[in-house]
């Protein structure tokens, strides 16, 4: 196949659209230093609707091919999937490419699935025998929800309150005394249909950046977020202009802990069957505890994000890493 044809599909309506489209920007950029590859950025909306950059409307049809009402069809090769959260992470796109059998980059439905609910994931990662944080599952808000929430509240001394099924922080709350929690659980239970109360954690917050290249699977040193006193890794301190977050790209922790923290990450990609990338987070604790907190199927790639400037740190390029996972599909 001397020339591919890449869709890139962007967007998806949901709560972190606008950073699919940044990240896009990224792909776009990689993908021009690759002279073989044709692109067409596609951009879904919240009504299911495909539109190019242009403003046409199109579709993605089961015969591969993106169509169009008043012009040729474009064949489809290869589809990079740059959708941050639903329906992209939540492995939804990501079954309708394999039931067309058309090949993609990242991980595939059942593994993003897998790593996006919050509860199957704290479950995967115990039966991979990886430490985590102490959680408790909810599945409904009721008085009985609401006993146990306050249980683990006077046990642990503050906790998070997470909607299992959504990412960037969206639906997550710092709790710290008994008036928070029943507010904090009901708007959790509006993102989503499951919560987990975890405990909080006072620890370093680390990052590593996993990928496969040449038939390595490989992982950065961890880099480090840290945060303004007594906050956390917000959506809006995530991406916001204004963030009063700090990042290092590599954390300043002993050889014994990185390798440790590599391991681990290496660990949990080839025990969940993850592919391609993935952005692996940690905590470090006072007492050098490492717990793992959450795996990003497809890591942001702002020009603020951490997934490409830890693959840049270890040495490697990222448009050379994207044809070599491109290709090794297409063979």
């Amino acid at each position: 196949m001397s020339q591919i044809n890449l869709l890139l599909l962007c967007g998806g309506g949901g709560d972190e659209h606008a950073i699919s489209l940044l990240s896009a920007n990224f792909f776009e950029t990689s993908l021009a230093k690759l002279a073989d590859i044709n692109v067409l950025r596609v951009e879904l909306d919240s009504n299911g609707q495909y539109r190019t950059q242009e403003g046409d409307e199109c579709e993605l049809t089961n015969s591969r091919q993106i169509r169009f009402a008043d012009k040729e069809p474009w064949p489809v090769d290869y589809v990079i999937p740059c959708i941050h959260g639903y329906p992209g992470e939540t492995g939804d796109i990501q079954s309708y490419l394999e039931l067309i059998n058309l090949p993609y980059f990242g991980c595939n439905s059942e593994a993003s699935r897998n790593c996006f609910n919050k509860v199957t994931a704290k479950m995967w990662f115990s039966a991979l025998d990886i430490p985590n944080t102490p959680y408790l599952f909810l599945n409904d808000y009721n008085e009985q929800a609401l006993a146990q929430a306050e249980s683990a509240l006077k046990e642990w001394g503050s906790v998070f309150i997470k909607a299992a099924s959504q990412g960037s922080s969206v639906g997550c709350y710092r709790v710290d005394s008994l008036e928070q929690l029943s507010s904090s659980l009901q708007e959790a239970f509006t993102y989503s249909p499951y919560v987990v109360v975890e405990k909080t954690i006072n620890a370093r917050e680390l990052e590593v950046a996993v990928y496969e290249l040449n038939g390595e699977i490989i992982a950065t040193k961890p880099g480090e977020i840290i945060c303004a006193d007594n906050t956390f890794y917000t959506f809006d301190e995530k991406y916001a202009s204004n963030s009063q977050a700090e990042t290092k790209i590599e954390a300043e922790i002993s050889l014994e802990i990185c390798q440790q923290i590599q391991a681990y990450a290496v660990k949990v990609f080839k025990g969940m069957k993850l592919s391609h990338l993935s952005r692996i987070d940690f905590f470090l604790t006072p007492d050098n505890e490492i717990l793992l907190n959450e795996i990003n199927t497809f890591p942001g790639l702002t020009p603020i994000s951490m997934f490409p400037k830890m693959l840049q740190h270890h040495g490697d390029n990222f448009s050379e890493f994207l044809y070599s996972s491109i290709k090794g599909q297409l063979v």
